[in-house]
């Protein structure tokens, strides 16, 4: 049993020695652990390939799936740990903006929309203020996030959920609309700056405080 497990460790560590300048160079805002995430075996079939080759998803500096769509990248500002569209159909259009905060978790077949399309003329977004998504928040599979919503610190969208308005921080909620059906105990951080595949930036430091 010893063996596999340090034969499996060997493996992801050689994994990471071969290939993990391949994804920072790629990918300047992909801060993730070493080892205990997606290989990087895999970023480079899955992801770095079809972005940076087949040019799908082609301008966002961070993994997006090649069956996800992320629209007005340069409008999407994240922390770590949050990687918007790297699941499999995922949609995101940030024309008004998104905002996310650190280890943001967006599952299969969801959507964040942050613009409607005008009502008179189809071809026009109308404004509204950016959607706000705080730290430590899990989206489940086939949720919708609607334009101008804020989703507070510490919270889960159940699956399915459509999210119309505001959702506060330590809770759950699910649902069409998504509403709070319950408060949510505290997250629990276990990783540590050294755990990650490149060095922290001062200005997500505070998130491990």
């Amino acid at each position: 049993m010893r063996e596999k497990k340090s034969v499996k460790f060997f493996l992801k560590k050689l994994d990471f020695i071969l290939l993990s300048w391949l994804t920072r160079w790629c990918y300047p805002q992909y801060y993730r652990p070493k080892y205990n995430y997606v290989p990087h075996y895999r970023l480079l079939f899955e992801f770095i390939l079809p972005q940076k080759i087949l040019r799908i998803n082609g301008n966002v500096p961070w993994p997006v799936h090649y069956t996800s769509k992320v629209r007005a990248a340069h409008k999407i500002k994240k922390g770590i740990l949050c990687d918007p569209g790297d699941n499999i159909n995922v949609y995101i259009q940030a024309m008004n903006g998104i905002i996310m905060g650190n280890n943001v978790g967006i599952s299969p077949g969801c959507a964040i929309i942050s613009a409607n399309h005008n009502h008179e003329d189809h071809l026009l977004h109308d404004d509204c203020p950016p959607i706000i998504i705080g730290n430590d928040v899990f989206i489940y599979a086939n949720s919708i996030i609607l334009p101008g919503v804020q989703i507070g610190n510490n919270v889960i969208i159940g699956a399915g959920s459509v999210v119309t308005k505001n959702i506060p921080s330590n809770s759950i909620a699910v649902g069409n609309p998504c509403k709070v059906i319950k408060n949510k105990s505290n997250y629990n951080n276990k990783l540590l700056v050294k755990d990650f595949n490149r060095k922290i930036p001062e200005e997500y430091l505070n998130y491990f405080a």
